[in-house]
């Protein structure tokens, strides 16, 4: 089964380039704004030989790795403090729903007149929209923890910490590592989209220098190398999350009777 998906998906990139390469040379779309496949591709060798591509993509992992571990860190901790602690979930309730659909490109003028061009800015959107998707997920997760389990723990003399290690934890787990995975995902569009406006170092920067001096191919390879970014981000949060669920029915692929 996994040997078609496989043959599946390469059938269906191929198809996919073949357009891509077809479409500029019948001229359905000018060459100028949609460079064949080929030149993309030469493109692409050139920005993989560009020392200052390799800096760019460090800088861009960098703003990604530290501002997803933060929001996660500060997700997974507010969450279990907001739930055990009592009556502060009903107290931060309309905080948490005020201020979570704020979109965090919303704040970039903020953060560029804290930081500037500076890795703290990026810090700044990314934490702040990758932050949410832990908290939430954190919240329904330890909703979720079976109130029967949570009052035999009470009745046998666990503590707080007990309790939240041996009980909510478990539960909570599987909701905490699907946050985990959204919130990756959104740190990357912030980090590049950060990057692409206000001009901090990484993809996005060099994104708008290729696209303002009409370098149309370089620019396409530089999405593309975002988009890859993306999947192998995604693949490793999975094999990740597969890990640290071993023991969950969703991942041994049990059916709970």
């Amino acid at each position: 089964m996994r040997g078609a998906n496989a043959v599946l998906g390469t059938a269906g990139l191929a198809a996919f380039l073949a357009l891509g390469e077809a479409v500029p040379r019948l001229g359905l779309v000018k060459e100028a704004y949609f460079p064949p496949t080929s030149r993309v591709a030469d493109a692409l060798g050139a920005e993989l030989a560009d020392s200052a591509f390799w800096t760019a993509l460090g800088d861009t992992l960098t703003g990604w790795a530290l501002g997803l571990a933060i929001a996660v860190g500060a997700g997974i901790v507010a969450g279990v403090l907001i739930s055990v602690v009592p009556h502060l979930r009903e107290a931060t309730a309309s905080t948490i729903e005020f201020l979570r659909p704020i979109p965090s490109v919303a704040l970039i003028p903020l953060a560029v007149l804290l930081y500037g061009t500076e890795l703290r800015s990026v810090l700044l959107l990314v934490v702040y929209a990758a932050f949410w998707q832990v908290l939430i997920q954190v919240l329904y997760g330890i909703q979720d923890v079976d109130p029967v389990a949570e009052e035999t723990a009470r009745s046998y003399g666990l503590g707080t910490w007990a309790r939240i290690r041996h009980v909510l934890w478990p539960t909570a787990l599987p909701y905490v590592m699907t946050g985990v995975r959204l919130a990756a995902a959104v740190a990357l569009i912030l980090a590049i989209t950060a990057e692409l406006v206000i001009g901090a170092p990484g993809l996005g920067a060099r994104i708008a220098v290729a696209k303002t001096s009409q370098a149309v191919p370089e620019m396409y390879a530089l999405i593309v190398v975002t988009g890859v970014l993306g999947l192998l981000i995604n693949v490793g949060v999975r094999t990740v999350e597969r890990h640290a669920l071993a023991w969950h029915q969703s991942v041994r692929g049990e059916v709970a009777v």
